[in-house]
């Protein structure tokens, strides 16, 4: 069978054999919580072009256990890493609220400019329905003109502005990483609230202007079917992602059929003279389709939208899949368990050599996660199985996406583990992915 471009290969796995690739791992940073740093990092890593590492932690921080942070990890000369804590939340407890948020899951987004934006799941000067902490924020982060000082931090944005019978009507619980336009103008989504009738999440756009800054929704979800059907999506879990026509893409971890809760979508929105109007691509839960999206959408450079389900699929052990555009066909790679168990995000497509890269939050020789790539013919191969040191030291459970530097270094986290257990940021340094693979397919 002849192979053609990433994931085009269709094989039916008959017997699959798993070998553990042979790569270089390091553990760049542990983190150690309260009151040191911060604990638990969920979200991705972004960089600059200096080559240092910004990201979040969910917990920990110098103000309280349910603050987190915003960190940097700058490489030092020696090949050791050093830590700069840039922001500490709940800073600012008020009438027991965190104001300038609290609980960040997932990664940070950089304006042309250098200042960061991201979100967090708690926190705001709103009261919430749901939780007395807040309902969730949309941050900035300015670096100050001192070096070493800390960032400044300011909420532009707090959800459950607008209240009615105990929803959140403009959103709340923003579980996504933040996507920023040529304009400045951030777009993410809501796990929860918005107009639809079962309060399903939302897609939002900050911009600013004159008077400020403005909040709009792009799109409710729930908004069509009854009760808890929702065929057009329910509580997207990740962030939207655009492609070169301006549309928007994006999953929701339930709905998409029209009988019982859905096993999610693949969705998109594009915009027109009367404003957004949302298309399922896909609803999750066919034979081999998996369910519960969690990850966000990455296109590579023919439009192919490329995303993971966290269960399900051939071995209920969740897998990858593809969407075409053009040919409006699915195909789907299903893990097995030992090759991977409940993707939790995105992949990373590598463009030089046709791989995308990948984790899992369980699975592997451990069964504490794993990263994975996979290359041309769609043969997978595990780059490394977390857990696999004493005491777990090199850390457990990865729920975020990878990046990659230009000499094809991975980095990433882990949520859990490491020398204090309270998770690690890791580098990978792979051999040839084209060697020692697991035989698969999309189907």
């Amino acid at each position: 069978m002849k192979r053609a471009r990433l994931f085009c290969l269709l094989i039916i796995i008959a017997e699959s054999i798993f070998v553990s690739a042979q790569t270089q791992y390091e553990v760049l940073w542990n983190f150690a919580g309260v009151p040191n740093d911060g604990a638990v990092p969920t979200g991705s890593l972004i960089s600059d072009h200096s080559g240092n590492l910004y990201g979040t932690t969910s917990s920990g921080g110098s103000s309280r256990s349910i603050g987190g942070t915003v960190f940097e990890l700058s490489p030092n000369g020696d090949g050791s890493w050093s830590e700069t804590v840039l922001y500490n939340f709940c800073s600012r407890y008020v009438n027991r609220k965190c104001e300038d948020g609290a609980t960040p899951q997932a990664g940070l987004t950089f304006d042309r400019r250098g200042n960061l934006y991201g979100t967090t799941q708690y926190g705001g000067t709103q009261n919430c329905p749901f939780n007395t902490n807040g309902c969730g924020t949309v941050f900035e982060l300015l670096p100050q003109s001192r070096p070493g000082a800390a960032w400044a931090e300011r909420v532009l944005y707090n959800f459950c502005m607008i209240e009615a019978n105990n929803l959140c009507m403009d959103g709340a619980a923003p579980l996504s990483q933040l996507t920023i336009d040529s304009s400045g103008n951030l777009y993410g989504t809501t796990s929860v609230g918005g107009t639809g009738q079962g309060s399903g999440g939302t897609v939002f756009e900050l911009s600013r202007g004159s008077g400020g800054v403005t909040h709009t929704i792009l799109y409710s979800f729930c908004s069509l079917g009854q009760g808890s059907i929702c065929p057009d999506g329910n509580m997207p879990v990740a962030g939207v992602t655009f492609d070169s026509a301006g549309n928007l893409y994006g999953t929701t971890k339930y709905g998409g059929t029209l009988g019982g809760t859905g096993a999610g979508t693949l969705y998109q929105l594009s915009s027109g003279s009367s404003g957004w109007t949302e298309t399922v691509l896909i609803g999750l839960g066919a034979p081999q389709k998996g369910d519960a999206p969690l990850g966000g959408v990455t296109l590579d450079k023919l439009g192919t939208l490329y995303s993971t389900f966290s269960g399900g699929g051939a071995n209920n052990a969740g897998g990858l899949f593809k969407y075409s555009s053009k040919n409006k066909t699915t195909q789907t790679y299903s893990f097995n368990g030992t090759n991977g168990n409940e993707p939790a995000a995105g992949i990373l497509i590598d463009r030089k050599n046709a791989t995308v890269y990948g984790t899992t939050l369980q699975g592997g020789m451990n069964q504490a996660g794993l990263v994975f790539a996979m290359t041309a013919g769609a043969e997978e191969k595990v780059l490394y199985s977390f857990c696999s040191q004493p005491n777990c030291i090199d850390g457990v459970a990865p729920t975020a996406s990878v990046i990659q530097d230009t000499s094809g270094n991975i980095y990433g986290t882990a949520s859990l583990g490491g020398a204090n257990g309270q998770g690690v940021v890791f580098e990978l340094m792979p051999q040839n992915p084209n060697s020692s693979a697991v035989h698969g397919g999309l189907r």
